[in-house]
């Protein structure tokens, strides 16, 4: 996911925004309820998130090719993610119009650990051992794709480093609204902050939904949305398992998957048909 300009082809040479593919389509209704994005959100400037998201996205690229751990451009592991990505990204807009101006950019890191993530702006990255040792099919890669994709899209990141900042600050949410002062600086510093934020359960639900809706309208089947929670429980207790450390699973979650795959299973059905 980046910036591919000339100097950029090879090692990352894959940029993607949303409005240069072709198959993209008008947004259409949401089917499934996440309500409304909080508006503690606006405290924090979006574009300073997106810059300082950038600036760390590269550093992580800068150590992992340093350590050898950054996956070639012409690996047939990342190019599947890439495929898959193109393939959803058309329909991110839809929950978030400045989507349509992100310069996407998917990389892979080989290394044992079970852990994916999209930072704001788009900067996604996979590590090789949560498709390896979870054996994730296209349609499971889809649904990790899609829930990390929809944490960017409905700007989680953004709200919980506002919240972060308030407790910090000890501002009140009236003051932060009328005067801004550190607090609107805070995206411009926050360091390593957006790999170790912790999202809220209910950030945590509306990703599930969000990216079940993205991959379906892709064209991926949402039953995996459910076996990819499966199989997350089951590796519970494994070594480097850090995708679950911020995203906890559980039958609660299952269950609600399950609940609303019928909602977007006339989505896939008609991609399929595309």
């Amino acid at each position: 996911m980046h910036c591919f300009c000339s100097q950029h082809q090879g090692r990352r040479g894959f940029l993607l925004t949303a409005a240069s593919l072709a198959i993209a389509s008008p947004a259409a209704m949401a089917q499934v309820d996440v309500g409304a994005p909080s508006l503690l959100r606006n405290v924090v400037p979006a574009e300073a998130l997106e810059e300082s998201a950038t600036q760390q996205y590269q550093q992580l690229l800068g150590q992992a090719k340093a350590k050898g751990e950054l996956v070639d451009g012409n690996n047939a592991q990342l190019q599947r993610l890439r495929a898959i990505a193109q393939r959803i990204i058309p329909y991110t807009a839809q929950w978030n119009e400045r989507a349509k101006a992100w310069r996407w950019e998917v990389n892979l890191i080989n290394s044992k650990q079970i852990n994916a993530f999209c930072m704001p702006g788009g900067k996604i990255a996979f590590y090789t051992g949560i498709i390896d040792q979870l054996r994730l099919s296209d349609d499971e890669i889809a649904m990790v794709m899609g829930h990390e994709m929809a944490h960017a899209l409905r700007e989680h990141s953004r709200e919980q480093l506002a919240k972060n900042q308030a407790t910090g600050l000890g501002l009140s949410l009236g003051a932060q609204l009328l005067g801004l002062g550190d607090l609107g600086n805070a995206a411009a510093r926050v360091g390593t902050q957006l790999l170790s934020l912790k999202f809220s359960r209910n950030d945590e639900s509306e990703a599930d939904l969000v990216g079940l809706e993205l991959a379906a309208r892709a064209g991926f089947n949402p039953q995996a949305a459910v076996t990819l929670w499966q199989k997350m429980g089951q590796a519970t207790g494994n070594n480097g398992v850090g995708f679950l450390s911020t995203h906890p699973t559980g039958p609660n979650r299952i269950r609600q998957l399950e609940s609303n795959v019928p909602l977007v299973q006339r989505l896939y059905e008609q991609a399929r048909r595309r």
